[in-house]
């Protein structure tokens, strides 16, 4: 059985959660600007992410962009090829609703409860949905760690995020980068304009977008459609460049990477007894589960169970070993039930589903993350001043 301790004997890495990881960004940010706010240890973070001194600083998050992934399709990718300056961990899940919350706090899933992209909330028993919010009580009950953006705006700092308008108010939003203005841009070339737009005032910017990751998701990242995302997200990050002011600085990062999973082995909760015996139900997502039992079940015995049917591909754990091995951060005591009895991070590019529980559409997805391999945990990071 390999520990999930010793990860690296899997092919699995640990989140550098005391290294260069996506929740000292915005803190390195606010530093650059000269804002100090107790939410963050700025300084301590800008040893790790070395931001100039700045007027503004615009924060751009590229979906599913990992490092690896780049660095494959660099020749589709002038600009953010020539500009990458490091390269940043992501936590565990490998997953947006987790990494947004990262980024948003400074904080990992042990703190912020965003563990999976879905989690079994404790109250209803029933699976909610970290990224439409679906099945989660107020996004303040469930996420309880300050919100960096919030925090800079109390400050005095003028912060702008910018996203598709679906965003604006959602719960996700709401739960871990509330603070400032949000002002919803259908297309990258809108959110570009207004970027540089907030940019010749001093201040803060946030601009998400989503489309590499929705391209690799229905199609792979080593597909074409994948390919053509990037290429549109370099050349107009590259306008957003030539477009900002003296003494602004552009930031661009990634929540994770993305492994394609399509022939790789797989599966299915519901039609496996070896995995659906004394489990009563699976959240997270194909590529990191949480599984949580039944009443009365020995979730050693369900984790020694789930590891002699996934062999190699996987590392099975119970919940103390997972949180002993560090890889949810400190865990606040409200967030333990939010972790699963067993916890399971695939290996390679194999998934476990689960028909009952999952829709038709995400049963075919090409592309998935999820998991500690490096292609989903390392993102990177461009300094452009």
């Amino acid at each position: 059985m390999t520990d999930p301790a010793h990860l690296e004997d899997a092919g699995l890495v640990s989140p550098q959660l005391d290294g260069a990881h996506l929740g000292l960004l915005i803190p390195a940010a606010l530093d650059a600007l000269g804002v100090h706010i107790p939410e963050a240890n700025a300084t301590a973070a800008r040893v790790q992410i070395p931001v100039p001194d700045a007027r503004h600083v615009i924060v751009v998050l590229l979906d599913g962009l990992g490092h690896y992934q780049l660095d494959a399709r660099k020749g589709h990718a002038p600009f953010l090829r020539g500009a990458e300056s490091a390269i940043l961990s992501a936590a565990f899940p490998t997953t947006t609703a987790t990494s947004l919350a990262l980024l948003g706090t400074g904080k990992a899933a042990g703190r912020t409860g965003m563990t999976g992209y879905t989690v079994r909330n404790p109250q209803t028993g029933e699976l909610a949905n970290l990224v439409s919010w679906e099945g989660a009580p107020s996004p303040d009950e469930w996420q309880r760690e300050p919100r960096l953006m919030g925090a800079a705006t109390k400050a005095g700092v003028e912060v702008t995020t910018l996203g598709k308008p679906r965003f604006h108010g959602s719960g996700l939003t709401r739960a871990v980068l509330e603070g400032g203005t949000f002002v919803g841009v259908p297309h990258l070339h809108d959110g570009v304009d207004a970027a540089i737009s907030a940019a010749a005032r001093p201040g803060m910017t946030y601009l998400y977008w989503s489309e590499i990751d929705a391209a690799g998701h229905a199609h792979g990242w080593q597909s074409n459609e994948w390919v053509a995302a990037l290429e549109e997200a370099d050349g107009q990050l590259a306008r957003l460049a030539r477009g900002i002011p003296d003494g602004a600085v552009m930031l661009v990062t990634a929540d994770h990477g993305m492994v394609d999973v399509v022939g790789a082995p797989r599966w299915n909760v519901a039609t496996n007894p070896a995995l659906s015996h004394g489990v009563e139900i699976v959240a997270g997502e194909p590529r990191a589960l949480h599984v949580h039992v039944a009443p009365g079940i020995d979730a050693a015995e369900v984790a020694a169970r789930w590891e002699a049917e996934l062999g190699d591909h996987a590392v099975v754990g119970t919940r103390d070993q997972w949180i002993g091995a560090g890889v949810f951060g400190d865990v606040a005591p409200h967030v333990t039930a939010r972790i699963g009895d067993v916890v399971v991070a695939m290996t390679g590019c194999a998934t476990v589903v689960d028909s009952r529980t999952q829709t038709a559409a995400s049963l075919q997805l090409a592309g998935m993350h999820g998991s500690l391999t490096p292609d989903e945990l390392y993102v990177p990071l461009l300094i452009v001043a």
